[in-house]
């Protein structure tokens, strides 16, 4: 049995991480690994016996799989990927039965009728007595919002929340009861005390339109002060990517030139014997010549990003839409409803303003600083290769060097 649940893991971590779309945020890989947590706990607190173990742990892994296929009745398009799945592993009927039995029991429109029913229902709602209540729930609603195409609000988010918490759901297990049922309680005070809270602000945020409306003149100045600020910032930080660029180009086509003339010059009079006290500046001077040359690139080299960000990514603020790299491997679609979404987030947008004038600031830092490498690596070999050759010529007059 324990390598049919190492292969079970194996088996719905890939389609997991191959064939879930990416809208859901919460009924993900991270879920089912919780929930098989959650199982394994309860188990042992409960004292199951180790065959009945295993069975939740199977359930527990696949219950959520039939996402891959479609939101709703998940849990028989589960059952439909379990039996495929037991089939090439060659389960018995018996243990396909008693599994299949589980992951149907996940449905919360499902009574529990045994003990191992009431274990796998407790551990898929596990967060319900968790700390992380507020997150977990915020993710949910995330993939609400993008399954259904639409935004949820607040006061409806806030009511579907305390329905759920005081007439939907319940704990079955006496482990449930007494580990979750006391956070389970502060959740619920929660819910409703963030639920009076965004009440008071919404009739604040009313007042303030009214304010804003009345005042609308002297508001205006700030936010085109802001977007005056950013817009000067951006086009600063361009021009001295550009300064660089040019300076950097300078530095490659004078370095280019030399070499050039070097090797049409300098290095076919090296054959004769009576130019060899040459060869040690030419090689000096050749040295620094392409030390310079390969800074120079380095200054102007582009850096490549993935190009590429989840909804996920978007629903969390993490992704900078602004900068081409973050998205240019997206399709159209995608990117269509990412800009949506942050021009309607004032503080998504100026966030993302931010982080581009942030990132602008760094590659110029990276850029000046190689230039300054590369000025000095150029002044240097000049003076060096300047003082090789007269010091060879000094030499060569001398007698010190012969042929």
């Amino acid at each position: 049995m324990e390598t049919l649940i190492q292969n079970a893991e194996k088996h719905v971590i890939q389609l997991l991480t191959d064939k879930l779309d990416n809208t859901y945020v919460y009924h993900n890989l991270a879920h089912t690994q919780m929930v098989v947590e959650k199982v394994k706990e309860i188990s042992e607190a409960s004292g199951i016996e180790q065959k009945f173990k295993d069975i939740l742990i199977l359930a527990a892994w696949f219950h959520d799989v039939g996402y891959i296929i479609n939101k709703d009745n998940h849990e028989k398009h589960a059952v439909e990927i379990l039996k495929v799945f037991f089939e090439k592993e060659k389960v018995s009927e018996e243990i396909f039965e008693q599994v299949s039995q589980l992951i149907l029991a996940t449905n919360m429109h499902v009574e529990p009728q045994n003990e191992l029913e009431n274990i796998i229902r407790d551990a898929d709602s596990a967060h319900v007595g968790s700390k992380d209540f507020s997150e977990r729930t915020e993710l949910l609603r995330k993939e609400w919002e993008f399954t259904a195409n639409k935004k949820i609000l607040d006061k409806d988010w806030f009511e579907e929340n305390i329905k759920f918490l005081t007439s939907t759901h319940r704990f079955y297990t006496d482990f449930a009861l007494k580990e979750w049922g006391i956070r389970k309680g502060k959740n619920l005070a929660k819910v409703i005390k963030n639920q009076k809270k965004s009440k008071k602000d919404r009739i604040k945020l009313s007042q303030k339109r009214k304010s804003l409306e009345i005042k609308k003149t002297k508001i205006e100045l700030p936010e085109r002060g802001i977007e005056t600020m950013f817009r000067v910032a951006m086009r600063n930080h361009i021009t001295l990517s550009d300064i660089a660029d040019t300076k950097a180009n300078i530095l490659l086509s004078v370095n280019a030139i030399i070499v050039s003339l070097a090797l049409s010059n300098l290095l076919p009079k090296l054959d004769n014997p009576s130019n060899y006290h040459l060869a040690i500046p030419t090689i000096i001077f050749v040295l620094f010549t392409v030390v310079s040359m390969v800074l120079s690139v380095l200054a102007t080299r582009p850096n490549v990003t993935e190009g590429k960000f989840t909804k996920e990514d978007v629903a969390n603020k993490k992704v900078n839409l602004i900068f081409f790299g973050n998205f240019h491997k997206m399709s159209l679609e995608d990117f269509e409803w990412a800009m949506g979404e942050m021009m309607q987030d004032r503080d998504y947008l100026y966030s993302s303003l931010k982080k581009d004038l942030y990132f602008l600031g760094l590659v110029l830092d990276k850029k000046y600083k190689i230039l300054r490498v590369t000025y000095t690596v150029f002044m240097i070999g000049i003076i060096i290769s300047v003082l090789a050759f007269a010091i060879s010529f000094q030499l060569k007059g001398t007698g010190v060097l012969t042929d």
